[in-house]
């Protein structure tokens, strides 16, 4: 009896053995016309919510957290003096998003063996027990740090999963707005954190611990939800065809389509030709090749830079610090900083909504890149501008020139969230081809997770010693 070619060469390089042969028995035709059904439509849109619940993971744990460190029964109970609050706020933030940047390298391995379903399993896992251990009471701020670092390798982990499992699962109909579900849920996440840092710091007494565990401990709410959730979704259908596990895979794209149609056959035939085709083109593949061919070099950094954009915006650091920075602007007294950072957590949710519904698919993604840079730029030198001129009294006292200024960083939110915010994820996933896609997305995920780090670590310091020019 002979061994089967999976026993011999492993499935990837048995794949291209035998599967030309099987398929090229039928031709590839493309539609013009969706075929979806109703119920493909339905599991298509399931699907981006669960896994897209690691973008509100995200959101959430970054917008809690620059709340959660303004409280002062979070300041008594792990024993800090307000001197000691710009390091302690740098190091909460920004050791989160180290443990991030280095799971983008060590996920890799993890999804190509195990597939991306089992990644995200683990990747919630991880999050769920570094959030305990923060909603614990430990009075040690070490171990805080130490359980935001390890949350931070759960989020960093499924930052790159989701997108992979969403793009390689959905219609090619949804994909793009599928997509930006991501980004969507970020927001999302945001402006939940945003309101339970508001209602937590108005309605629970500074001096009981509840009242920085509450909105700490239900971040483990949404982390379990995308754990579990994955159990109702099948394996992506691009990895079960890498591995040769072809019944399966066509089980799974069966189900995601709720279709068993010709239609659907010609689509599972499609994208193993498409796996055939990126074995051949990736065969003999050296990390060398993204630095040392000039094209590849040209979108890699092209990638790298695109995220460092976004991050050198500020409005990730925005939201995170946003109780900060509206404390700079109006001070404290009635929560008024928790209540605008709410509101300004709302009008993102808005704008990207309505980015995803309308936007997403209708308008060149260069010219809107442009224009949203342009416009945030004028609000930011409009906001330094109006700031420095005419200063906040710090007594929370409504004057012109305030309200000027928390108008222009709402217009600057919205600008975002048309453009910066959601495009560089479906942008860069575009730019690679087959070749040197996966090296090329994994570092330009990593730089957008280390500046964030950067911009992180500085922006307490930035807020304390530059005041306007923040």
């Amino acid at each position: 009896m002979e061994d089967d070619p999976e026993d011999v060469v492993g499935p990837e390089v048995a794949l291209l053995s035998r599967s030309t042969s099987d398929i090229t028995e039928r031709p590839i035709r493309r539609h013009s016309e969706s075929n979806m059904t109703r119920a493909g439509t339905f599991k298509a849109y399931w699907l981006g919510c669960v896994v897209c619940m690691g973008g509100f993971l995200f959101g959430y744990d970054s917008g809690i957290i620059g709340g959660v460190l303004t409280l002062a029964s979070f300041e008594k109970d792990f024993g800090y003096t307000k001197k000691e609050a710009t390091r302690n706020s740098s190091l909460a933030v920004g050791l989160q998003q180290l443990g991030a940047f280095l799971a983008c390298f060590a996920i890799w391995p993890v999804t190509h063996r195990f597939g991306r379903k089992w990644a995200l399993v683990l990747c919630s896992s991880i999050f769920v027990i570094g959030a305990i251990i923060q909603t614990i009471n430990t009075h040690s701020f070490s171990a805080f740090l130490a359980a935001r670092f390890i949350a931070g390798i759960g989020l960093g982990g499924s930052s790159v999963v989701v997108p992979m499992f969403s793009s390689e699962m959905a219609p090619k109909e949804l994909r793009g707005q599928i997509g930006s579900f991501y980004q969507l849920f970020y927001t999302l996440g945001i402006f939940t954190s945003y309101w339970i840092d508001y209602g937590v710091g108005k309605n629970i007494s500074t001096s009981e611990a509840k009242q920085w565990q509450i909105p700490i401990g239900i971040q483990i709410l949404p982390a379990a939800l995308l754990g579990l959730g994955m159990f109702t979704l099948k394996e992506s259908v691009r990895w079960l065809t890498l591995k040769g596990r072809h019944e399966e895979a066509w089980e799974s794209l069966q189900w995601i389509r709720a279709d068993s149609s010709p239609t659907a056959q010609l689509e599972m035939d499609e994208i193993r030709l498409g796996v055939e085709t990126e074995l051949r083109e990736k065969e003999g593949f050296q990390l060398k090749e993204l630095y040392t061919k000039p094209d590849n070099l040209k979108r890699t950094a092209t990638a790298a830079v695109v995220f460092i954009a976004q991050q050198s915006t500020g409005a990730t650091a925005f939201a995170t610090y946003g109780p900060q920075y509206f404390k700079l602007l109006v001070g404290s007294k009635g929560n008024n900083d928790l209540l605008l950072t709410a509101i300004f957590g709302a009008i993102k949710v808005a704008a990207c909504v309505t980015f995803v519904i309308f936007v997403a698919e209708r308008v060149n993604r260069k010219y809107i890149l442009t224009f949203g840079a342009l416009v945030m730029a004028a609000c930011q030198i409009s906001t330094a501008a109006v700031v420095k001129a005419k200063p906040p009294p710090g007594d929370a006292t409504v004057t012109s020139s305030g309200i000027a200024t928390v108008a222009l960083i709402y217009l600057f939110v919205i600008a975002y969230n048309f453009s910066w915010g959601p495009l560089p994820w479906p942008y860069v996933s575009e730019i690679f081809p087959t070749r040197i896609r996966e090296p090329g997305i994994g570092i330009a995920v990593s730089s957008q997770w280390l500046w964030n780090f950067v911009y992180s670590i500085s922006t307490p310091y930035m807020i304390k010693d530059l005041g306007w020019g923040t």
